[in-house]
């Protein structure tokens, strides 16, 4: 028989419960704060509720009513510079975290409320309806609350989505040399999500100071805990990442607040992250007024018995027991609160005319302006003023493209400490798969961060730390077809981050990524980004193809308050071209293309190292063709200026690109000069591309896929003969 050996987890896992010694120790202070929070959170979710019913709140309603003991118990646990972000269902943890910060030595309910309080209920609300008032001029709605001088960055519509997005925060805290912590609330659901797994993982090898709090209310929409996985005692996950771990009555706020107490102070002493599992319950459905027991998947039984062990009654209750409050105090308190919450209402609503009695609408002037549709997708980009422009003055010289890139993030990092730079096996082999970051680590030991595989985890961990403000996050991805695997990252938090909040914060995030099409590794790690983040919000696009440009654009980029991808090609790392001696401060200007060759004949639009590709085509077919760069490739970016001059003096456009046709930057490309430039059109805008399929392994097969020289050439001498 073989021997076996029982193991055990390094990390701890607890179960904490609040004894009755507990509630007679505990400061009157607290729990009296922890009672009118929690008695005004209520009343402000019973609102929106109501709201809802009357169809005032447009989208969803996530009532939080049940659960409220999580939030307020392990907030009033925080200390100020503490940040948080939480989940669709985020109402009482965004008002946590707002109440604490305008009132950090708590408020009666009883007596006059602070104005800043009247303040958060009213913007808080009105960012519920959609509102211009709201924190993020209506916007974000619902699911989207953020208000970052409170600590409360943001609330996330998709599941597990901001959870990689707090490790970034805890991250920054500690780079900054603060003992802040971060803490990101989620459900059930988000305990089986790739992103959060990825993220305790990450967190728990760099010893972040970082905790994971589950609300288990039991129920995804519909579908039960115990229903969605075979360990339904969610905090069990923690020990297996070596991740400290609490198990905590959710209806039990006192016991939420010992539970967070603790895990702050394991985080504030540098044990790395910790997880709270806090057991409570929804009282009503996923979205709306109705209880779960409406849609038969629970049953009144079950919510009657949850209902017994509410958070406010039981808080009330140990209250009242210690002197510390009455029951015409408790039912003063209830009443304060609805009447703040109507008074925050009639702000923002007015009868309807010529509706039934008590049939409201909101006010006109509330909305936001149609115009404003569009604004904040992208900044102003007057970080740029006192920027040094590239100049005639700056000496050159034949140097490797690979060369340069590590140069001016050598360059740049000596010049800014706020940078940091992750990626996997960045750290090692003389600078990452391809000396990108060579030297780099040795003179910047904890800036250049080697990151486990898991794009989502790092992705989302530099979208925190650009959302935090205080550092400027550089990513690497081995492969541009990694961004499928990070693509909610990308696109739903770091892409959307700005816009959704509201339009004013800044997301400074550069994305480093290769094209490695004819390099032989196949469809999987070969495509061309470029078509995808065009038409993706909020991106900015950036495609160097010299050594020169990629000095100027990289600055750029490392410079824009906006999510900026660098673009890079394989092809390119070991080839020559212009550089500068020594001097990498110079900056080429977001929006400006380069005319690489003059001509009559036709205007080529390329970009990478189908700019080289394209011009040696040119002298190939003898075709008498313009070359434009264009460097900056995003619908905001892009240098229409120049394409435009070119097309009103050839009248004929030729798009060439590499990658596949199914993903093909051109087919927008293609579409916007159209509608831009159509009058100036002599034939239809042609293209060259690769075929459909990805690039196989197969070197024939591969190299049948993309399109190069050849292919331009061919083209060239169409349009000659045409």
């Amino acid at each position: 028989m073989p021997e076996l050996n029982p193991l055990h987890p390094d990390a701890a896992w607890t179960e904490l419960v609040a004894t009755d010694d507990d509630w007679d120790a505990a400061d009157p202070a607290l729990l009296a704060a922890m009672f009118h929070q929690l008695v005004l959170v209520r009343a402000f979710e019973e609102y929106v509720l109501e709201l809802a019913a009357a169809g005032l709140v447009h989208g969803p309603a996530h009532s939080s009513i049940g659960q409220e003991g999580g939030a307020v118990g392990s907030v009033l646990a925080l200390a100020p510079g503490d940040e948080i972000n939480g989940s669709h269902r985020g109402h009482h943890q965004f008002l946590a975290k707002a109440l604490q910060h305008v009132a950090p030595k708590g408020f009666d309910l009883t007596a006059e409320l602070p104005d800043e309080i009247r303040t958060v209920l009213l913007r808080t609300l009105a960012e519920i309806c959609g509102l211009a008032r709201g924190y993020s001029h209506g916007r974000g709605g619902s699911m989207h609350l953020q208000w970052k001088e409170a600590g409360a960055m943001g609330t996330n519509a998709i599941v597990g989505g901001g959870v990689p997005l707090a490790a970034g925060f805890a991250w920054a805290g500690r780079q900054a040399g603060t003992d802040a912590v971060a803490v990101t609330y989620f459900g059930d659901g988000a305990a089986n999500i790739g992103s959060t797994l990825e993220t305790f993982n990450l967190a728990a090898a760099w010893r972040l100071p970082v905790c994971f709090f589950v609300e288990n209310n039991q129920y995804a929409v519909s579908t039960s805990v115990a229903e969605a996985t075979g360990e339904p005692r969610l905090s069990a996950r923690g020990p297996g990442f070596g991740i400290a771990s609490w198990r905590v009555d959710g209806m039990d706020p006192l016991a939420v607040h010992l539970a967070m107490r603790a895990a702050a102070d394991h985080m504030r002493a540098g044990h790395g992250p910790t997880l709270i599992e806090a057991d409570t319950y929804r009282y009503f459905h996923q979205n709306g007024p109705f209880p779960g027991s409406a849609f038969r998947y629970r049953t009144k039984d079950e919510e009657s018995q949850w209902r017994a062990r509410d958070p406010i009654d039981r808080l009330a209750g140990h209250m009242i027991r210690r002197g510390l409050l009455t029951g015409e105090a408790h039912d003063a308190a209830v009443a304060a609160s609805k009447a703040a919450m109507t008074e925050a209402g009639g702000v923002l609503l007015e009868p309807k005319p010529g509706g039934k009695p008590g049939e409201r609408q909101i006010r006109p002037a509330e909305w936001p302006d149609p115009a404003f549709v569009d604004v904040g997708v992208r900044g102003d980009l007057s970080e740029f003023e006192g920027a040094r422009p590239a100049g005639d003055d700056i000496a050159t010289h034949e140097m490797k493209f690979i060369d340069a890139v590590a140069e001016v993030m050598r360059r740049r990092m000596t010049d800014d400490d706020r940078i940091v730079v992750m990626g996997e096996d960045i750290h090692r082999l003389s600078g990452g798969t391809n000396g990108a970051t060579k030297g780099l680590k040795d003179t910047f030991p904890d800036r250049i961060l080697g990151t486990p595989i898991s794009e989502n985890a790092f992705t989302g961990l530099a979208g925190g730390i650009a959302l935090d403000g205080r550092f400027r996050p550089v990513v690497e991805f081995m492969y541009a077809d990694f961004m499928w695997v990070a693509a909610d990252q990308l696109f739903n938090q770091v892409g959307k981050a700005r816009h959704m909040f509201g339009g004013d914060g800044p997301v400074p995030f550069v994305l480093r990524s290769k094209v490695a099409t004819g390099s032989g590794y196949g469809s999987q790690h070969s495509m061309d980004p470029a078509g995808v983040f065009a038409t993706a919000p909020g991106w900015r696009i950036v495609a160097p193809s010299t050594p020169y440009d990629y000095v100027g654009l990289m600055n750029a980029a490392l410079r824009c308050e906006d999510p900026v991808v660098v673009i890079e090609h394989v092809d390119l790392y070991n080839s020559t071209g212009p550089g500068p001696v020594d001097d990498y401060d110079y900056h080429l200007p977001v929006g400006q293309a380069a005319v690489r060759r003059s001509g009559e004949a036709v205007t080529v639009v390329a970009y990478l190292s189908m700019v080289a590709e394209a011009l040696a085509a040119v002298e190939e077919s003898g075709v008498d063709a313009e070359v434009i760069d264009l460097r900056w490739l995003d619908r905001a970016s892009l240098d229409w200026e120049t394409v435009g001059a070119s097309i009103r003096k050839t009248n004929r456009v030729l798009i060439v690109e590499q990658g596949p046709v199914g993903t093909s930057y051109g087919g927008w490309l293609s579409d916007e000069i159209q509608r831009r430039f159509f009058d100036w059109l002599d034939a239809p805008i042609q293209r060259v591309t690769g075929r459909e399929a990805s690039p196989s392994i197969s070197k024939v097969l591969e190299r049948a896929a993309y399109a190069r020289r050849e292919e331009v050439a061919e083209a060239l001498r169409q349009v000659g003969e045409a």
